[in-house]
C-alpha cells in the first residue's frame, strides 16, 4: 500500500497503480450506485473500471445468454428482465446514455463459497488487479459485538467472499455515514471500529465528494434516473447521499417509503470512509462461521447463532 500523504487521498493513492478496478456493491440493492463517484474519478484519469453488484433482482428470470459464468450475470442495456425493479440494468442504461462503460455484473444472493467463485471468475476474465467493495451505509464495518449490526448478511457475505481472493489491492469504502441508525447501528461504535483499524494500519481515511464536482453531478443525475425508473422502490440510502452532496440538511423527504420517519441528511453522508479489506475481515468475529456457506440463508442463520452467544459491548453516546 502506498505511503500516506495529506497531498494525495489514501483511497486514490491505493488505486494509483491499478489498471483494472472492479467496484462492487457489497450489500445489494442500489449499493453499486454509491461507487459511481469513485468510478467516474477513476475513469477520468484513464483507469479501466468495471461495476458489479450483489443483486436483489430476480436474476433467475434472465435469459441463459445473460450469464457470464456460474452465479454472475452480465447486464447490459438490452438485458431482458423484470420491469419494475432492476437496478443493474437501470444503471447500465444510464451509463450508456452518458457514454460510459455500460456493463454491470450482477451476483445472486448466494453464500460465501459460491459468491467467491463468481468473483474469481470475473477477476480471471477481466484481469482485475484491484477490488473495491462499496457499502451504502457503514454496517459492513461492524465486527459482530456491537449493540446492533444493521443488515449484515449481504455485506459480510461479500466481505468474506473477497477476503479469500488473491488480488493485489482489496478495499472497502462506505458512503452514507449515519444512515444505518434506522436499522439500529450505533455510530459511535462505527467510529470506535475505525479507530481500531487505524491503529492496525488499515484505515485509509475519509474523502469528501465535492458537491460541485463532475463526480457529484453525475452521481446525482444517476440517482434521480434510478428514482424515476423505480418509483415504487427508490433507494432510500442513495437518495439521502445525493441530497447531502447538494448541501441539503435535515429531514429531506423524497419518497413515501420514508413517511413517518425523520431523516437527518448531513455532510457526513457524502464522505467515503475507506479501509483495507483484509484487515477489516480479520477483525470480524464471526467470519469463520460463514466461510463454508453456499446459500445466504445459511449465512443469516449462523449470524443469528453467533449473536445469541455474544455479549454486545455497551455503546457510548456522542458527547457533543
Amino acid at each position: 500500500m502506498a505511503a500516506a500523504s495529506l497531498a494525495v487521498p489514501p483511497l486514490m493513492a491505493a488505486l494509483a497503480k491499478a489498471n483494472r478496478v472492479l467496484i462492487a456493491g457489497a450489500g445489494g440493492g442500489f449499493d453499486v450506485y454509491a461507487g459511481l463517484p469513485l468510478a467516474v474519478a477513476l475513469w477520468d484519469r484513464g483507469a479501466e473500471v468495471h461495476l458489479a453488484n450483489l443483486s436483489f433482482t430476480q436474476l433467475e428470470l434472465l435469459d441463459l445468454d445473460a450469464w457470464a459464468g456460474p452465479d454472475v450475470a452480465e447486464v447490459s442495456v438490452d438485458t431482458r428482465g423484470p420491469d419494475d425493479y432492476f437496478p443493474e440494468r437501470t444503471l447500465a442504461r444510464w451509463l450508456a446514455a452518458h457514454d460510459l462503460p455500460a456493463t454491470v455484473f450482477a451476483f445472486p444472493k448466494v453464500g460465501v463459497q459460491r459468491l467467491r467463485a463468481a468473483y474469481h471468475h470475473l477477476v480471471e476474465r477481466l484481469g482485475i488487479d484491484a477490488i473495491v467493495l462499496v457499502d451504502g451505509g457503514t454496517d459492513i464495518l461492524l465486527r459482530g459485538d456491537e449493540d446492533g449490526l444493521g443488515t449484515p448478511v449481504e455485506d459480510i457475505t461479500s466481505l468474506a467472499a473477497v477476503a479469500g481472493l488473491d488480488v493485489p489491492v482489496k478495499l472497502v469504502t462506505c458512503l452514507g455515514f449515519g444512515i444505518d441508525a434506522y436499522h439500529g447501528v450505533v455510530h459511535t461504535q462505527v467510529l470506535e471500529n475505525l479507530a481500531a483499524l487505524d491503529r492496525d494500519g488499515g484505515y485509509l481515511g475519509a474523502l469528501s465528494i465535492p458537491g460541485r464536482s463532475r463526480e457529484a453531478e453525475l452521481y446525482r443525475d444517476a440517482v434521480a434516473d434510478a428514482q424515476a425508473a423505480t418509483p415504487i422502490r427508490p433507494s432510500i440510502v442513495n437518495g439521502q447521499i445525493a441530497a447531502a452532496t447538494r448541501g441539503a440538511f435535515g429531514d429531506v423527504q423524497f419518497t413515501r417509503r420514508t413517511s413517518g420517519s425523520t431523516l437527518f441528511v448531513n455532510p457526513l453522508m457524502a464522505i467515503y470512509f475507506t479501509v483495507e479489506l483484509d484487515k477489516l475481515a480479520a477483525r470480524c468475529l464471526y467470519l469463520d462461521r460463514i466461510e463454508h456457506t453456499y446459500g445466504m440463508r445459511q449465512v443469516a442463520t449462523r449470524i443469528e447463532t453467533f449473536r445469541d452467544e455474544v455479549t454486545p459491548r455497551i455503546p457510548r453516546a456522542f458527547p457533543h
